[in-house]
C-alpha cells in the first residue's frame, strides 16, 4: 500500500468515526430528554387511567409533629359484599394524637371452598376525613386473593393530619371488600 492510499483510508476511517460519534452523542441526548420527560408522561398517564399516583408526603418518620394536646378516637369497621369472607379488625377503636402515625390490623379469612379475589373500599365517617387521613400501608390498595380456608392478617398504617379541626374528636374508618372477577387472561 503507498502513502497516498494509506493517508485516504486513514481519512474514510476518522470521517466514519466522526460519523458515530455525532450520531451517537445525538442518541444520547435524545435519551436523556426521554428520561427526564418520563416522570410527567407517567403522571399523565396515571391521571388518564385513573390510577391513584397521590403522592403522600410522609417520611417514615412522618413530616407533622404529633399534636400531644389532642385525643382522636378511631373506631375500625370492616364488611364483607357479596362473598365467602369473614373479615374484621382485630381491635374495634384505637386512641392517637393527630400526627402521629398508627398501625392496625385487619384479619380476612377465606370461608369458601374455592379461590376468591376481593377489593376493600374504603369510606369514612366525619366527612371529608379523607382530606386529613393519609395512609402510608393498606391492603385496600391492591386485591387480595385468598385460597380456601386462608386466613390473613393485614396492616394499615396511617396518620391524621394535626389540621383535622378541633371539634372533631372521633372519626369511623370502614373497609368493604366486594368480589373481583378473575382476569381471564391470568
Amino acid at each position: 500500500m503507498n502513502i497516498s492510499n494509506h493517508e485516504a483510508v486513514t481519512e474514510n476511517v476518522g470521517q466514519t468515526n466522526n460519523t458515530i460519534l455525532k450520531k451517537l452523542l445525538f442518541f444520547t441526548i435524545i435519551m436523556f430528554g426521554f428520561g427526564y420527560a418520563l416522570v410527567p408522561m407517567y403522571e399523565k398517564f396515571c391521571e388518564v387511567a385513573g390510577i391513584n399516583n397521590q403522592r403522600i408526603p410522609v417520611a417514615l418518620d412522618n413530616v407533622f409533629k404529633a399534636d400531644m394536646s389532642r385525643i382522636i378516637s378511631v373506631e375500625l369497621d370492616a364488611n364483607v359484599r357479596g362473598m365467602l369472607w369473614k373479615f374484621k379488625p382485630l381491635q374495634s377503636k384505637v386512641q392517637m394524637h393527630p400526627g402521629e402515625l398508627v398501625e392496625v390490623m385487619y384479619e380476612i379469612k377465606n370461608e369458601s371452598d374455592h379461590e376468591i379475589t376481593g377489593q376493600a373500599v374504603p369510606s369514612y365517617s366525619r366527612r371529608n376525613l379523607d382530606q386529613y387521613l393519609r395512609k402510608i400501608e393498606c391492603f385496600c390498595f391492591t386485591q387480595q386473593t385468598l385460597k380456601p380456608g386462608e386466613v390473613r392478617q393485614m396492616p394499615v398504617k396511617f396518620f391524621i393530619n394535626p389540621e383535622l379541626p378541633a371539634e372533631i374528636d372521633t372519626v369511623t374508618i370502614s373497609y368493604t371488600f366486594f368480589t373481583q372477577k378473575q382476569n381471564s387472561w391470568k
